[in-house]
C-alpha cells in the first residue's frame, strides 16, 4: 500500500494563496496592519497634503533666494557690487571671474592651500568620532556589565557641556604634550566634542535592531567581533551615513575651534581665510561671495553623495510603534 506524501506546509500555504482570490487577499492585508504602519499611513497623508506642499515651497524659496543672489554677486565686477544690488545685475549684465582668481590665487597663500587643509582636518575629524562612537554604542547596546546606564546617561549629559568651557584646559594640555600647532590639537577636539551625540545616535539607531537577529547569530557560534562587524555594521550604514553628513558640515563650517586650536597659517581650514577675505578694513568684502562659494563646493557634494543614506537615517525609528 503506497501514500501519497502531503507537501510541505510553505508549499501549501504557497498553493492556497495562489488559488485564493485577490480580494481576499487585500481584505486580509488591510485588517493585519500594525499601529507602527496605520502612524506612517496618517504622517504620509499628512505630509502630501497641498498646505505642506505649498509650506515647503515656500521655505524652498526663501533658503534658496539669498543662496541666487550671492552667487550672481560673485561674478559680479566690484564697482557694480558697491553701486547697487544683485536684482540689477539682469538689466545690466556684466560677468567677471577676477573674483574667483583673485581668491583663489592672489594672496600670501592661495585659497586652494586653505580648502586643502580642511579636508586633512574634516576627514579624520569624521572618521575618528564614528570608529570610537560605533564600538561605545554596541557595548551600551548589547554586552551587559555593571553600571551600563549609569554611564550612558553620562554620556548622553555631556552634550549639553559648552564647547567654550573646555577651550582653556584642552589647549593647555596640548601645549604640555607637545602637540601645539599640530593637526592632531583640531582633530582630537572635534572628536571629543563630537563623540557624545555620536554614542547616542549610534546607541539607539542600534537598539532598533532585533534582538533575535544576535541571539540567532550567538547559536550559530558567532562572537561580539563577528557580530559587530558581519551583522550590525551593515545595517548601520544609514545611521552612520546621517551622523558623517552632520560631522562633516559641522566641521567643515567650524570657525571657533579652527581659530583657538588651528590658527597657524600651515593648519588653517577654509573658515579662517574666508573670514580674512574682506580685508582689515572692508575694502575687499566684495571676494567673500566668492569665497564662500568654492568653500561649499565640497559640502554640497558630500551632502548629494549620501543624501538617501541621510534620509534613512533620519527616518530609522520615527515610526517605531
Amino acid at each position: 500500500m503506497t501514500t501519497t506524501p502531503l507537501p510541505p506546509q510553505g508549499i501549501a500555504t504557497a498553493v492556497e494563496g495562489e488559488t485564493s482570490p485577490g480580494p481576499q487577499l487585500d481584505r486580509g492585508r488591510t485588517t493585519k496592519l500594525t499601529k507602527a504602519e496605520r502612524r506612517a499611513e496618517r504622517v504620509k497623508g499628512k505630509l502630501s497634503s497641498p498646505w505642506a506642499s505649498g509650506l515647503a515651497l515656500v521655505i524652498a524659496l526663501l533658503w534658496t533666494l539669498p543662496t541666487f543672489g550671492l552667487l550672481v554677486t560673485s561674478f559680479r565686477p566690484p564697482a557694480e557690487i558697491v553701486e547697487n544690488g544683485w536684482w540689477n545685475f539682469f538689466t545690466t549684465p556684466h560677468v567677471t571671474l577676477d573674483n574667483y582668481t583673485n581668491v583663489l590665487f592672489n594672496g600670501e597663500s592661495n585659497f586652494a592651500t586653505y580648502v586643502l587643509n580642511s579636508l586633512v582636518v574634516t576627514l579624520p575629524s569624521v572618521a575618528i568620532p564614528i570608529s570610537i562612537a560605533l564600538l561605545a554604542a554596541y557595548a551600551f547596546a548589547w554586552i551587559p556589565f555593571k553600571g551600563r546606564n549609569l554611564l550612558f546617561v553620562a554620556v548622553f549629559a555631556l552634550q549639553i557641556v559648552p564647547i567654550q568651557v573646555t577651550m582653556i584646559p584642552l589647549l593647555t594640555q596640548y601645549v604640555k604634550w607637545g602637540l601645539a600647532g599640530s593637526f592632531w590639537t583640531i582633530w582630537i577636539s572635534h572628536s571629543i566634542f563630537a563623540l557624545p551625540l555620536a554614542i547616542f545616535l549610534l546607541h539607539n539607531f542600534m537598539k532598533e535592531i532585533p534582538s533575535s537577529l544576535i541571539e540567532a547569530a550567538r547559536v550559530d557560534g558567532a562572537g561580539h567581533v563577528k557580530i559587530f562587524f558581519q551583522v550590525l555594521l551593515p545595517l548601520l550604514v544609514p545611521a552612520i551615513a546621517a551622523f558623517a553628513i552632520f560631522q562633516f558640515l559641522w566641521v567643515w563650517n567650524d570657525l571657533l575651534v579652527a581659530l583657538v586650536f588651528g590658527s597657524q597659517l600651515t593648519i588653517s581650514p577654509v573658515t579662517v581665510r574666508l573670514a580674512e577675505l574682506s580685508g582689515l578694513r572692508g575694502e575687499t568684502w566684495h571676494l567673500l561671495s566668492a569665497g564662500a562659494f568654492v568653500s561649499m563646493i565640497i559640502p554640497v557634494i558630500v551632502f548629494l553623495s549620501l543624501q538617501r543614506y541621510f534620509v534613512r537615517g533620519l527616518l530609522a525609528g520615527s515610526v517605531k510603534g
